[in-house]
């Protein structure tokens, strides 16, 4: 044993011996070339390439390993055996990642590659301004050669473009409001914000369901068609006017569009917007991939049809609905606040904000717009370009009812009697009842089902009986005031055409009875 370490120490003398002795003849520079070399042969008798993402740029975070960290997340959650599991902020799910030094492999299109998950300990920090984290991160990916471009092509786009679906997808939604006078908040920015959880989908909308597929198709088309737009040279944006009586659904039409899409809203309120700037400004610190929702726009802002008004006018007044400046149901154009706390907007600014070209700072956004009078708007704000699809919100039909039946009581269309479902379908039209009204009286009796459904047929039949009664009233007063028109027509040809000597006094003479006046044998001479 004695002879064993004897050995052992004689060649690690040898060995230390031989290591000073190529530093001395070799200096570091050529030890580097040489390795160099050795490297670089090593590298051209190999099939693969190796491409580092590391977490921090210099003093930037590399936004393409936070991609690839979504990215392989839902790889991870599948093959992995050992997973880092994180939840970001304003996000309601986990996310699924590698844990340190683990790797998968990919494919994309017929091509394989090699994700590797590298951590090691950062040597000693220098000064700097920003302090980094003790390990370093990174992500080493391994691919063929013959594949490098498609790899540092299409793929790492593909990466990208999906992980921002999966971050979209996993983080909550935000509803933003504009700040009352223009004011900024704690970060400079214009726009507060809340978390959206309007639980409203296409699903539990109270609608036509071929109306509905046909707008959902529309919402699918926009969203991915960036290469469209940009092929045609359009702004990559869409305007929705949703208009209808209230209580049709046009909110809960707003809300179920964010939750398919999963875009966040910013609902604009014109009355604590002073100028156009402001306007301009509000536009300018909206996010992509948002909802910019203006409603009731006939009562927040009078932009009234500008060829019903006696005198046009460029201007109008900004007021809240109800304080006499141009509120909802106002018709004429809007004028200047005498007291001066009114603001005005114009026309121009706000077809400038919709369809100008400030409107084309960012992409994906979507302007709707609700109305419950459309004749009160003006053409120019109506035309394709700034409302490019129009909705009409009307009352409900017999199959929204099937929906309403099915979200209030969970009833679908074998649950209800046949007799029934043909009373409440032959009523449904005449009756003219919004979603709202139904689903009140729905929501009223939901503890007792079958009550609630005989309750709303009931309502629907009153509903429409009245309305019968209204439109026969309507007609007959029309028939009779046709008839009142006609007669006196007919008695003012007759005074022209003057026809036979004495017809003309006798029918002056029974004009002058019908008015009151009695008429003596003295003018009948005369």
């Amino acid at each position: 044993m004695k002879e064993v370490w004897t050995t052992l120490a004689s060649m690690m003398g040898v060995w230390a011996f031989s290591q000073s002795l190529l530093q001395v003849l070799f200096p570091p520079e050529i030890r580097f070339a040489i390795l160099k070399i050795i490297h670089r042969i090593c590298n051209w008798f190999s099939a693969y390439c190796y491409y580092d993402i590391t977490e921090i740029d210099g003093v930037n975070t590399n936004e393409l390993y936070n991609a690839v960290q979504l990215y392989l997340s839902s790889y991870a959650c599948v093959t992995g055996n050992r997973l880092s599991l994180t939840r970001g902020l304003n996000s309601s799910n986990i996310t699924f990642g590698l844990s340190n030094n683990d790797s998968l492999i990919d494919a994309f299109n017929g091509v394989k590659v090699h994700w590797e998950h590298v951590v090691t300990p950062r040597n000693s920090q220098t000064f700097s301004w920003r302090p980094l984290p003790e390990e370093k991160r990174g992500f080493l990916l391994r691919a063929k050669k013959k594949d490098k471009s498609v790899v540092l092509g299409a793929y790492l786009d593909f990466v990208m473009e999906k992980a921002n679906e999966i971050r979209r997808k996993n983080q909550d939604r935000l509803l933003y409001t504009n700040s009352r006078g223009g004011s900024l908040d704690s970060r400079g920015h214009p726009w507060e914000s809340v978390p959206f959880k309007h639980p409203s989908t296409f699903e539990t909308l109270a609608m036509d369901p071929q109306k509905k597929a046909e707008i959902m198709a529309d919402l699918l088309d926009f969203a991915n068609g960036e290469s469209f737009y940009q092929r045609t040279g359009r702004a990559w944006k869409r305007g929705y006017l949703l208009y209808g009586p209230p209580g049709t659904g046009k909110s809960s039409m707003i809300a179920a569009m964010a939750n398919f899409l999963g875009y966040d809203i910013y609902d604009l309120e014109l009355t604590e917007v002073h100028t156009n700037s402001e306007l301009r400004k509000l536009l300018m610190k909206t996010s992509s991939k948002s909802i910019i929702v203006i409603e009731d726009i006939d009562c927040s802002i009078n932009l009234t049809n500008r060829k019903n008004n006696s005198s046009s006018s460029s201007s109008y007044n900004v007021s809240p609905p109800g304080s006499g400046g141009g509120g909802c149901g106002s018709s004429g154009g809007g004028s200047n606040s005498e007291d001066g706390g009114g603001n005005t907007i114009t026309l121009s600014g706000l077809l400038n904000f919709t369809d100008g070209l400030w409107s084309c700072c960012g992409s994906e956004r979507i302007f709707v717009f609700t109305t419950n009078h459309i004749e009160k708007l003006d053409p120019a704000l109506l035309r394709s370009g700034r409302m490019d699809m129009h909705i009409h919100m009307s009352y409900s039909s017999f199959a929204a009812l099937k929906i309403l039946l099915k979200n209030y009581l969970g009833y679908s269309e074998d649950d209800v009697e046949k007799e029934l479902l043909d009373q409440l379908e032959q009523v449904m039209e005449r009756a003219e009842m919004t979603p709202a009204d139904i689903s009140e009286v729905l929501i009223k009796n939901r503890r007792n089902k079958d009550k609630a459904v005989w309750e709303l047929l009931e309502a629907l039949k009153t509903r429409a009986e009245r309305n019968d009664n209204t439109s026969n009233n309507n007609a007959g007063k029309s028939r009779e005031n046709n008839t009142i028109e006609d007669e006196e027509q007919e008695k003012r040809a007759l005074l022209v055409e003057s026809p036979k000597e004495g017809a003309g006094d006798e029918l002056q003479e029974k004009c002058d009875k019908e008015k009151g006046h009695e008429v003596n044998d003295d003018e009948k001479v005369l």
